[in-house]
């Protein structure tokens, strides 16, 4: 009787309307969606660490939106620039991240696609610009570099705390 009422309870359950994927099924997704995903702090750590990180980043976004705020040493490849710019630009056997504004703007993603398609590897960085500079991570303007306090809603306030993710 108690399954039974439990299984009532789950059908108006929004969330559990449709059920959770098999943990094989779930393993696979989210195994993939790393395969495709970086995110800011992981990029920020990479590029903070003594030597080489093993990738590239590259901003897909235009010329103005480069000269309010890239991350340093970003590489600046609008996405429709691509195709022309890549080889020249690019190693092929260096995977690359790409990014844009925020998590609204799908334009890393359609720069990823376009690296893709070219062959190279690639991720995709969630939250792009906006949460770079959210995080409180420096970034480099036409004026020079710049650095914002870290948001408490996107990261940790405390330079040396770990988000535990």
């Amino acid at each position: 009787m108690v399954m039974t009422s439990q299984i009532t309870a789950t059908a108006v359950n929004s969330v559990l309307r449709v059920p959770p994927a098999s943990p094989a099924a779930a393993a696979a997704y989210f195994g993939a969606s790393l395969a495709f995903h970086a995110d800011v702090s992981d990029v920020a750590s990479a590029l903070g660490a003594d030597g080489d990180p093993g990738f590239v980043v590259v901003d897909s976004r235009s010329t103005a939106s480069w000269d309010q705020g890239h991350i340093p040493g970003a590489v600046h490849l609008p996405t429709a620039l691509i195709p022309e710019q890549a080889p020249r630009l690019l190693d092929p056997a260096v995977p690359v991240v790409t990014y844009c504004w925020g998590p609204g703007c799908n334009g890393a993603t359609r720069a990823a696609l376009a690296l893709a398609q070219l062959g190279y590897q690639v991720k995709e960085m969630l939250g792009g610009f906006e949460y770079w500079a959210r995080e409180g991570f420096a970034f480099e303007t036409w004026e020079g570099e710049e650095r914002r306090a870290a948001d408490p809603l996107t990261a940790p306030v405390d330079d040396d705390a770990d988000c535990g993710c």
